[in-house]
């Protein structure tokens, strides 16, 4: 059985993406959390992380630090969970998607934290943020349609891509980021998934007992 190692629910975008893919996946997975705003915070991801950061998962003596790193590994376990694209050509576009995600979107990640018991505060927009927003949305837009005949991810099926693009939903609906008919729609199905009404679950909860 996998463990993952992960941060706040409310707070910790990198911990959802990996957590959702085991969640999609139908695997059991034990998952410990790490609460990112305590004294013995540091102290205690250093001792399952030495780079420091959450998620980490664990694979009998295997251990992988990195969100992408992760679901890699993830994908190679399951190959038939097609958690990324069957094509060649889709599968290298999924992967350059999710490469600029990981990457990049700074001036979203300043201004637009993930905060899920926040609703629908209306952001304070520079010129930086519209233009993540607007590469996000051109992203959804462009691909969204080529795909809808074999589902409502963002290549069809559920892929690695859509458990990226996940946290920066829940930003899109925290701080009622307005988006065309069919990106919402995507941003609504992803976040009407069973897993992540768990996650938004765990995270208000976590809310009530600080």
């Amino acid at each position: 059985m996998f463990t993952l190692i992960i941060g706040n629910k409310n707070y910790s975008s990198w911990s959802l993406r990996p957590w959702l893919v085991l969640k999609m996946l139908d695997e059991p997975f034990e998952e410990q959390q790490i609460d990112l705003y305590l004294s013995d915070t540091k102290a205690r991801i250093l001792a399952a992380n030495p780079a420091g950061k959450v998620p980490v998962l664990i694979d009998r003596k295997l251990r992988i630090w990195d969100s992408l790193a992760i679901c890699e590994y993830l994908a190679e376990c399951f190959p038939a969970a097609t958690l990324w694209p069957d094509d060649a050509g889709l599968r290298a576009v999924a992967r350059s998607i999710v490469a600029e995600i990981h990457s990049g979107f700074s001036a979203l990640r300043e201004h637009l934290a993930m905060n899920l018991t926040l609703r629908h505060i209306n952001y304070q927009s520079t010129p930086a943020v519209e233009f993540d927003i607007a590469r996000i949305i051109s992203l959804w837009e462009e691909h969204l349609p080529r795909h809808q005949a074999d589902g409502e991810f963002i290549f069809g099926g559920f892929s690695i891509a859509d458990a990226f693009f996940a946290p920066i939903a829940t930003r899109f609906h925290t701080y009622n980021v307005k988006l065309p008919e069919q990106s919402q729609a995507y941003v609504d199905h992803l976040l009407a998934l069973p897993a992540m009404r768990e996650w938004y679950g765990a995270a208000q909860a976590e809310g009530q007992r600080a």
